[in-house]
């Protein structure tokens, strides 16, 4: 191997070039997104058992992350190393299960001398190839096609493109998966408890949300220019306001200040009720903080008020709060 001399904007040339490759190979999938596909999904989600993913070298690599991304959301699976199941890791496949095998030409020998086995089992078998007429479609139930028009790699031989295509098909796979179930953010904190993806999903907004002296609230027929300097002691841009009886009425935030001294030239006597935003959006103590980030960046708001099931504020959440405990 001789070593060549390449300029830095042949390399980035390089690099572009790949992900344009590959880009396209990925895009390419949605044409072939169909019946084999909405079949391919029906066979897995109907599995009583697990998800046998199953491939060589570079697809079975490919594999294992499929196995783990199922996994994780919310379908067992687990990867069968073709070589090894010859000498008695097969006995992992149950009768209950269904197949994922994956092989770019679809004449992997090792991958092929599983196939009888689960054959025998009466297994179902969603094959990944892009050999449309090789032998590992046609023992296959339903085929996935991941052939690519060329890989990435110059010399158009390394697995670039295709595993790439394969992999974005095992992420499709699991995704539909997910919705077809009903995977909730719940559900998927069950499998992330001790990762940074789970802290955040972990949080209820009780947890997080400001309450007692902390918690700001002015009554709405308070002067307008008192609440300011409220909101200006309590720094937190803005203030709950609460009606006679004590039942939650609106929010005073800046950018309310903000337009009332835009479009009044006197301030004096003008109450909290004459500028407050009426009818806030709120959310119940015992929701996902996650679900208060969401409502939040829907509307392009900043807080929310927390209320009891009588409209009484119990508390006030601050998309700072939010960040802070990376629930984004």
């Amino acid at each position: 191997m001789q070593e060549s001399l390449i300029k830095q904007d042949e390399l980035i040339k390089t690099a572009e070039n790949v992900f344009e490759i590959e880009g396209n190979a990925v895009l390419e999938l949605k044409k072939r997104i169909g019946d084999n596909f909405t079949k391919a999904i029906d066979i897995l989600y109907s599995c009583k058992g697990k998800i046998v993913v199953t491939g060589m070298g570079k697809s079975g690599l490919i594999g294992r992350k499929i196995a783990a991304t199922l996994c994780s959301t919310g379908t067992p699976a687990v990867f069968l190393h073709p070589a090894e199941s010859t000498h008695g890791d097969s006995g992992i496949i149950t009768k209950q299960d269904a197949v994922i095998a994956i092989s770019n030409s679809g004449e992997t020998s090792e991958l092929l001398n599983l196939l009888p086995l689960i054959k025998r089992f009466g297994v179902p078998i969603v094959g990944l190839t892009g050999g449309d007429h090789s032998t590992l479609a046609d023992k296959s139930d339903v085929v996935l096609d991941i052939s690519v028009e060329k890989e990435a790699c110059p010399l158009n031989k390394a697995p670039t493109a295709s595993t790439t295509v394969t992999l974005a098909m095992g992420d499709a796979i699991a995704v539909c998966l997910l919705k077809k179930r009903g995977f909730s953010a719940e559900d998927f904190l069950m499998f992330h408890p001790g990762g940074a993806l789970g802290k955040g999903i972990l949080y209820k907004v009780e947890e997080l949300m400001i309450t007692g002296e902390k918690l700001p609230i002015v009554k709405e027929n308070e002067k307008f220019e008192s609440a300011v300097k409220f909101i200006s002691d309590m720094k937190l841009g803005c203030t709950l306001v609460i009606n006679n009886e004590g039942h939650l009425a609106g929010i005073l935030t800046d950018g309310d200040i903000r337009r009332t001294i835009l479009n009044h030239k006197v301030t004096e006597s003008l109450l909290v009720s004459d500028v407050m935003t009426k009818s806030p959006r709120t959310i119940k103590k015992d929701e996902l903080a996650a679900s208060a980030l969401a409502l939040m960046e829907k509307h392009s708001i900043t807080s929310l008020a927390i209320v009891d099931d009588e409209n009484f504020p119990i508390g006030l959440i601050h998309i700072h709060d939010l960040l802070k405990a990376k629930v984004a």
